[in-house]
């Protein structure tokens, strides 16, 4: 025990003396926490409409205001010449187009229909997609709301009105930051683990103190658990940092046990510690080992269901999830602090996050040799 505290004494020295990587520790991880928490947001607002209304009826009028008034579409062009709208979106100023034709009011009364044409600016996917999907939801409204007006001219005659609201649970603003800030956290705990903890052992290789640390009589066990140890504990201690920042920046909700999240914490970061301390027996430079490690941290992050669903992904990407610890964790962290979940929900991934621990740092183990 007293070798295994002179080693650890020794490992946070050199941290502390080590100018790189002590701002990496202290400094980046909250600075990417806020930067990121505001990047990363799908929610897009204001995008550019060109409206050509070729009918100007009280209707057509209606929906073109209501478009506008959502808050999601900026006008940004309007007139009659279908042409010059195309323009617009050939020439990337407008990201949606909407023609109302002549008579659009007439045949939405005589005919019960009507049509309208959207066209979208797909070079960004993603934006048409949600473009695509706004332009529908309100047209839509605003056809119930016609349909309502015409069923009920007349209140004493007319069918009872009835009104549908709901309510979200977990996240009732829909606010997308506490969605994506304690995924985010889960990666910025992930890159201390598993960055730093190889490069660490790295360095060491690097400036030939690596042989004069095998050649005393400490043993395998001691030298590697001196080595994971201080970053296990900056990683909690990076953990404790992150949720206060998201608790007084973003108010983030926590609804659920923290004692729960940090014993969750602390096995996951044995599983990154053991994928550092891996990757360091099969590298000799710290280049090398910071590549393989955001080789790994690239699939990692992709595949977690961080940014995009995992349902979406086809069928042998989601099967190949199964073995991302990186995924068990965001699905953790977000259950625990916005759903409040308990040991009930969340036992089954402890159960696999164990065996990723055992697993990873018995093969990490194995393969170093203590070796002059």
């Amino acid at each position: 025990m007293r070798t295994i505290l002179y080693l650890l004494q020794k490992e946070f020295l050199q941290i502390f003396r080590n100018k790189a990587m002590l701002p990496i520790i202290t400094v980046m991880p909250i600075v990417q926490l806020l930067i990121l928490s505001f990047a990363a947001n799908y929610e897009i607002k204001n995008m550019n409409i060109a409206i050509v209304d070729q009918d100007l009826s009280p209707y057509s009028k209606r929906l073109s205001q209501k478009m506008v008034a959502s808050g999601y579409f900026r006008l940004a062009y309007q007139s009659m010449n279908a042409d010059e709208a195309y323009e617009e979106l050939a020439s990337d100023r407008a990201d949606l187009v909407m023609v109302i034709p002549r008579h659009f009011e007439r045949d939405l009364i005589k005919h019960d229909e009507s049509s309208i044409q959207l066209l979208v600016n797909a070079i960004n996917g993603t934006k048409a997609g949600l473009a695509n999907g706004y332009a529908n939801v309100i047209i839509q409204q605003f056809n119930n709301e016609i349909r309502t007006e015409w069923f009920a001219l007349d209140p004493k005659d007319g069918p009872a009105h009835f009104e549908i609201t709901f309510s979200n649970w977990y996240n009732q603003g829909m606010n997308y930051r506490i969605f994506m800030v304690p995924g985010l956290l889960v990666v910025l705990v992930t890159m201390i683990g598993a960055f730093l903890s190889g490069m660490n052992i790295v360095k060491e290789k690097e400036i030939g103190t690596i042989e004069q640390l095998n050649v005393t009589p400490i043993r395998k066990s001691h030298f590697i658990i001196g080595k994971l140890l201080p970053f296990w504990l900056i990683g909690l201690l990076e953990m404790a940092v992150g949720l206060m920042v998201g608790k007084i920046v973003f108010d983030i909700p926590f609804l659920g046990s923290i004692g729960l999240l940090f014993l969750f914490s602390g096995i996951y970061l044995w599983v990154m510690l053991g994928l550092g301390l891996l990757i360091s027996t099969f590298t000799e430079t710290q280049q090398q080992a910071m590549f393989i490690s955001w080789f790994f941290m690239v699939i990692f992050i992709l595949m977690s269901g961080l940014f995009t669903p995992i349902e979406s992904m086809p069928g042998w990407a989601q099967k190949m999830t199964l073995f991302n610890p990186l995924m068990y964790f965001v699905k953790v962290i977000r259950m625990v602090l916005l759903k409040g979940s308990g040991w009930a929900q969340v036992q089954w991934f402890f159960g696999v996050m164990v065996l990723f621990a055992i697993a990873m740092n018995t093969v990490a183990v194995l393969n170093y040799r203590k070796t002059v």
